[in-house]
């Protein structure tokens, strides 16, 4: 029989206590003061049960971490004050039980008697809770853009996901429709910068048999495989003039042409389109139509750089080592705190996709189980030079001449501009919330 070992992180000498006169007989009790080195002894010793204490921001990595780990493990989180919304915050965030401090004996022992011999889940994970967890993430700007994304995914409207190359497009796309009414039919995807121009209608729309020289037989395109399903655009800015014509008319009446189909053909598909580039400067240089824009910029999901959400890189790293030690047998087991502030510093310019590629690098370099800071590749270990200060070639704002609220004005009419007019995407440029933001649009007659 295996006995229980129990994971404790907590800087309180009293819990520690507490834990031990709870605890079954025969059980192991491991106790750290950090989330870091509970991360080390957690992947070192496969602990039955987890116990830490703290807020939900400072229990999200842990959590994060715990619904990527393999074997699963439940966490029992324990709060400093009683607080509903922490409470539904911290289970939210996958804590399997939650008490608040006070803790007593009782409910300790009741707790750890509870989650020790009860099954890991009460059902089967849905495809769509399964798909959103695999997005690692932490910060509470991914939280908001997967939370989007979700309510989104529930509706039939065309949805446009911009961000940097390596944020993680489409996985996106895949959760989308892994939680849409649709998630029983096909997801296609078509990179439409990785097809040569003069092939991309054919690709897009498929052709009939004696359409052109080689067209041996009929074949169907990317449209028409993806009925009843959805349909992934990604990099939706490079499609040619004509091709962004026809995609137009599709988006407008769900019909298509088939090269040297003598019929339109109706399709049933939903189309979810990503770019990481500016479709607003392209629009303006006439690279991209504006009429298709405004058919794909339904709803529009920005994800963030990594740079910007400097808190998802632990538990993004972590994930990435686990799976490299079930694949390869990795020997490194975490990552050391000061290596890991120059992580958080570096900018990541190839987002999620470089800092995976780091991972793989100190797999093959990194002999020890926990990284230093000179086991970093040069490319991360080097700071960016500093930006040179500029604040005496740039006017006070008082210069313009504008009354507070013109200035006010200003701010609104340049955020819901950059935001292609999606008014949530303009309140979390502004930092406020939709109702602030519908409020002061109609205090300025702005629609």
């Amino acid at each position: 029989m295996n006995h229980p070992n129990i994971l404790l992180i907590s800087k309180d000498a009293e819990t520690k206590r507490l834990l031990e006169t709870a605890a079954p007989p025969f059980t192991t009790i491991q106790t750290t003061d950090t989330t870091t080195e509970g991360f080390r002894l957690w992947q070192e010793s496969a602990p039955t049960l987890v116990v830490s204490e703290g807020s939900p921001h400072t229990l999200s990595p842990l959590l994060e971490y715990a619904r990527q780990a393999t074997p699963s493990c439940p966490v029992l989180a324990i709060g400093e004050r009683h607080s509903v919304k922490d409470a539904v915050e911290i289970m939210r965030a996958g804590a399997s039980d939650y008490l608040t401090k006070p803790v007593s004996l009782e409910d300790l022992r009741a707790a750890i008697a509870r989650l020790i011999h009860a099954p890991l889940s009460t059902g089967p994970v849905s495809q769509s809770q399964d798909r959103f967890t695999r997005i690692i993430s932490v910060s509470p700007q991914m939280s908001l853009m997967k939370q989007l994304a979700k309510e989104v995914a529930a509706t039939d409207a065309t949805v446009l996901i911009t961000g940097e190359s390596g944020t993680g497009k489409e996985l996106i796309a895949q959760a989308i429709h892994a939680a849409s009414p649709r998630a029983q039919g096909p997801l296609i995807a078509l990179n439409c910068a990785g097809i040569p121009e003069n092939l991309l209608e054919a690709e897009l729309f498929g052709y009939q048999q004696g359409a052109f020289t080689d067209a041996k037989h009929t074949k169907p395109g990317r449209f028409q495989l993806a009925e009843d399903g959805t349909l992934f655009l990604d990099e939706i800015g490079e499609l040619s003039a004509t091709a962004q014509a026809k995609l137009l008319r599709v988006l407008e009446d769900r019909t298509i042409d088939p090269l040297g189909a003598t019929q339109s053909q109706k399709v049933n598909i939903r189309v979810i389109a990503a770019t990481n580039e500016d479709l607003l400067a392209q629009i303006k240089s006439g690279r991209f139509r504006l009429d298709l824009y405004y058919r794909l910029n339904v709803y529009q999901l920005r994800i963030p750089p990594l740079r910007e959400r400097p808190e998802d890189i632990e538990p993004i790293l972590l994930v990435f080592l686990d799976r490299a030690r079930q694949e390869r047998g990795c020997r490194i087991r975490t990552i050391a705190s000061d290596a890991l502030a120059i992580l958080q510093r570096h900018d990541w310019p190839g987002n999620v996709r470089e800092l995976h590629n780091v991972v793989e690098w100190l797999t093959i370099t990194c002999k020890q189980t926990v990284i230093q800071p000179e086991h970093l590749p040069q490319s991360v270990r080097v700071a960016p030079c500093p930006p040179q200060s500029n604040t005496e070639a740039r006017p006070p704002l008082l210069a313009f001449g504008l009354s507070f609220e013109q200035m006010e004005k200003k701010m609104l009419e340049e955020a819901l501009e950059k935001a292609s007019g999606n008014v949530s995407e303009a309140s979390r440029l502004l930092k406020m919330t939709r109702n602030t933001l519908r409020y002061r649009m109609a205090k300025h007659h702005l629609s």
